[in-house]
């Protein structure tokens, strides 16, 4: 005897969410819309004012100046590694563009990790959200890049020259 309703395969996967849903605001306050985006990559990294490594915002706008026509570049300030970005977005804004030039987006400071953890970056470290990686951010300026398809790519550690060949090889 045969069943109208059949098991549900144990091996399928959920469907991965797309990345241009996920509400976030910008510096101003202001919802963003990531789907403006479509099209190009998008580079995620979570900033910080006072890190060793905030002299990237430096290479981050030279990335952003070079490759417009294929990438956009988003800052996500974030306070939850060593406390590197205590300021509120009037004083994230003023130092960006008075120290780095930056004319790259910004978003609201947000939490990259733990309970308070950001819709945008489980998506982006998340395997059953992104479709291809579970990830854990270890520091300021860990980077994440999206396709023009807003597929998950990859991410690159702190280290990593945002100039770096690792990155440049997606926007050739």
């Amino acid at each position: 005897m045969s069943t109208l309703f059949s098991k549900p395969n144990a091996t399928t996967s959920v469907e991965k969410t797309s990345i241009y849903d996920i509400k976030i605001n910008g510096l101003d306050g202001k919802p963003m819309d990531l789907s403006e985006y479509k099209g190009k990559h998008i580079l995620f990294v979570n900033v910080a004012s006072k890190c060793g490594f905030t002299p990237q915002y430096k290479e981050l706008q030279q990335l952003y100046d070079t490759y417009k026509e294929q990438l956009v570049v988003i800052g996500t300030p974030c306070n939850q590694f060593g406390k590197q970005e205590p300021g509120n977005a009037k004083d994230i804004e003023s130092f960006c563009q008075v120290n780095y030039g930056v004319s790259f987006p910004i978003t609201e400071k947000i939490d990259v990790k733990g309970s308070q953890q950001h819709p945008l970056y489980a998506w982006l470290t998340q395997k059953e959200k992104n479709g291809k990686s579970s990830t854990k951010v270890k520091w300021n300026f860990q980077k994440y890049i999206v396709d023009p398809k807003g597929d998950f790519v990859d991410y690159y550690y702190s280290m990593t020259s945002p100039m770096s060949s690792k990155i440049i090889k997606y926007l050739k």
